[in-house]
């Protein structure tokens, strides 16, 4: 395990390094991000905990995206953005500046809210990253793979060289995720996934999320109470770029601590 976090590591005798909790996958540390002068987040704490999903609600305009998004370094493409505080994985701050944002996504792999298949074959997107990465695997082995473990096999299995923009919405986001699980990640990061999903596609996610903690470490971003309260182990609640509340799924929609959880949870703003 550790050799496989090193790798997003240019130089470990300067890498900044805690000692992290059991079971602790991710830390997020006292930390803040801005859009220019408008501050997005504020002094957010929270732990991830490995092989378990952790929901992040809230209503819109919260932070939520911005948030997941500071996990894996994805708002790094973004000129006006600036951070303090810090990002643990695995004990390594993923936010020094001898860590590769691009191996911390390999290892930190994202599903966005809206299907993004590329034009080409079903079989050429799952294959995609592995390719860009100068992963050498057996390409039907990974393909097969991924797609069994994204609940895709049994539908696509005998059309891989099709184009993958001829597949269903509820399909092109599951293949979505089997080009995400294709570059090995240990973190799965999901913002929004089914919002744009069918309740039975949405149902073949959520199943999925289900499965996929058994081998991996998920968080989501969703909108949906329900959603989050069916499929997370753990529930983050945001509003105004603070995070004010963090707990046990149960406790959180059943006995909220805060008063704005609780008013939120119930319908009564958001």
């Amino acid at each position: 395990m550790l050799a496989k976090i090193r790798e997003f590591i240019k130089d470990e005798t300067k890498c900044e390094r805690i000692d992290l909790p059991e079971n602790t996958k991710m830390r997020v540390q006292d930390f803040d991000l801005w859009y220019d002068d408008t501050q997005a987040l504020k002094s957010v704490d929270m732990d991830v905990e490995e092989y378990k999903v952790t929901a992040i609600i809230g209503p819109s305009g919260c932070g939520k995206s911005t948030l997941i998004r500071s996990l894996n370094r994805m708002n790094d493409t973004i000129p006006s953005v600036r951070t303090e505080g810090k990002v643990w994985l695995d004990g390594y701050n993923v936010y020094d500046e001898v860590t590769d944002c691009v191996d911390i996504r390999r290892k930190v792999g994202m599903v966005f809210q809206k299907p993004n298949p590329f034009p080409f074959s079903i079989e050429d997107n799952v294959f995609y990253g592995c390719e860009v990465n100068g992963m050498d695997m057996d390409k039907e082995k990974k393909v097969k793979k991924c797609l069994k473990d994204a609940a895709l096999w049994e539908e696509v299995n005998d059309r891989l060289d099709e184009n993958a923009l001829s597949l269903s919405g509820g399909q092109q986001q599951r293949l979505c995720i089997a080009r995400a699980l294709a570059t090995e990640p240990e973190v799965i990061l999901m913002d929004e996934p089914c919002s744009a999903l069918d309740p039975i596609a949405t149902a073949k996610i959520e199943d999925l999320i289900d499965e996929l903690k058994n081998h991996y470490t998920v968080v989501i971003v969703t909108h949906n109470m329900q959603q989050a309260a069916r499929v997370s182990d753990y529930t983050a609640y945001m509003y105004l770029g603070e995070l004010i509340e963090f707990g046990d799924t149960t406790q959180i929609f059943e006995n909220p601590q805060e008063n704005s959880t609780e008013k939120y949870i119930t319908g009564r703003f958001g």
